[in-house]
């Protein structure tokens, strides 16, 4: 039967439709066990740039995945086209077979069991309501309130419903969808720039007009910059800065292939504490921060997974495959990315507030450096959780706990969790950015205040 995608602001499709596709093609694999994900989304993005409205885009995308197994070995197969469900399904098996019969053993894959899943609240009515005459309202407020300050606005604000359905061979069965909503601006007043970036499930949450209004007002007050001077600093980072550092701790140990493999801080610093008392991170499927889902691509249930607690080192996050090699069950983090084979992935980071404002940070700083993002980040050593890249755009000097002379891009060289283990204040507001290469990926951060953070190109000094 063919499959007609709904029309307008819904999921590509039906639940039952999609459970329908995923638990037919199941049925009618030769495999010994099989599991059919699939994966939807319907996207509207309103994106501008400079005075106008270039690229109003709606997007509509289904893909089906399957993974079949034969005496313990399996192949994975894939398809964006849903009448051919079965036969992609048919040929995994046949690669499945093709695999078991070339090897000298049994292999160990399995399909996860039903279970309980968590009852989340994944759908808003306010990003619903997000259509496109509210989203050109909020467009209109950056690009006029930009002209206004003789500088221009460059960005996106959008709202998508995202999908997964996952049906096995052991009776999983289940679906779930999801409204999230979007936007990023960065405003350019001559050298001055300012960015925001946030994204939730609720639209009302994103407090876009407000966080438009304080992005024109840092674009202003960045003009006349100076170069960031070279050495080590006590810093503020912004949601944002702070965002993007969250999302290498995955790199440092805590996945479960990685702790497999005995490599990093969860194989090697279990219980330790690595980072200060003030720092709690989790990868938190069930956070109303973030983008919350219940299960992943296996179809198991998703759990809170600790990386610090008070600063002390928790657990990995796992698939099927990385819990049986530790001896424990899935933490439901399974993930298949864009040209990577398949690896359990820390989807929706969040990292616990405090309960200082950002000024209040930024008041207990004698002299300092304000970072309100960072870009082009790169792993330098993994076993030193060292990261390198730039500072951008609203970047500060800290004078007498009072943000002063405006700061051009910055090289910096950093341990991520030799600054987490300096961290005395923590921001009472968290935002939200997406995570690349990961489906329904976000990191979740307050600002942070911490102490030696170095920046410069040049070695340091000795002694230093």
């Amino acid at each position: 039967m063919m499959t007609v995608l709904q029309q307008g602001f819904a999921s590509p499709l039906t639940a039952d439709r999609a459970l329908e596709i995923a638990d037919a093609a199941v049925r009618g694999s030769a495999a010994d066990a099989v599991e059919v994900t699939v994966l939807g989304r319907t996207g509207e993005y309103t994106r501008f740039a400079g005075d106008r409205i270039h690229q109003p885009q709606d997007i509509t995308e289904v893909t089906a995945m399957v993974k079949a197994v034969v005496d313990g070995h399996a192949a994975r197969a894939s398809t964006s086209d849903l009448r051919s469900v079965a036969e992609t399904a048919q040929r995994a098996a046949g690669l499945a077979r093709e695999l078991a019969g070339a090897a000298n053993r049994p292999g160990s894959v399995v399909v996860a069991e039903p279970a309980q899943i968590p009852e989340l609240r994944l759908r808003h009515d306010d990003t619903v309501a997000f259509d496109a005459g509210r989203r050109v309202a909020l467009v209109r407020r950056a690009m006029d309130g930009a002209r206004a300050r003789s500088g221009q606005a460059y960005g996106m604000i959008g709202r998508a419903l995202t999908q997964i359905a996952v049906a096995n061979s052991a009776g999983v069965s289940v679906e779930a969808s999801a409204t999230e909503a979007s936007g990023s601006l960065t405003v350019a007043v001559d050298d001055g720039t300012a960015h925001w970036i946030d994204l939730h499930r609720s639209a009302d949450a994103l407090g876009a007009e407000g966080a438009i209004d304080a992005t024109l007002d840092r674009a202003v007050r960045g003009r006349g910059r100076i170069a960031v001077p070279d050495g080590e600093f006590t810093v503020v980072l912004g949601p944002e800065a702070a965002g993007e550092l969250l999302g290498f701790l995955e790199a440092f140990g805590f996945s479960g292939d990685l702790a497999a493999a005995g490599v990093g801080v969860c194989a090697q610093n279990h219980g330790d504490r690595l980072v200060a008392p003030t720092v709690s991170v989790a990868d938190d499927a069930l956070s109303s921060y973030g983008l919350p889902i219940p299960f992943d691509f296996e179809g198991t249930a998703k759990r809170r997974v600790p990386f610090f607690e008070r600063g002390v080192v928790g657990e990995p996050v796992t698939d099927l495959a990385t819990a049986a090699a530790l001896g424990t069950p899935s933490t439901g983090h399974a993930h298949i990315a864009r040209e990577e084979v398949p690896h359990p992935v820390a989807a929706n980071v969040v990292m616990e507030p405090g309960t200082a404002t950002e000024a209040d940070l930024i008041a207990g700083v004698d002299r300092g450096i304000y970072v309100e993002r960072f870009w082009y980040t790169r792993l330098v050593d993994r076993s030193a959780s060292t990261i390198t890249g730039v500072s951008r755009d609203g970047c500060f000097l800290i004078e007498n706990g009072r943000l002063t002379q405006p700061l051009a891009t910055g090289r910096f060289t950093q341990s991520v969790l030799g600054f987490l283990a300096t961290v005395d204040g923590v921001g009472d507001t968290v935002r939200s950015q997406p995570v690349m290469n990961v489906w329904n990926g976000s990191a979740s951060a307050p600002a942070l205040r911490g102490h030696g953070f170095r920046f410069g190109s040049r070695p340091l000094e000795a002694g230093k």
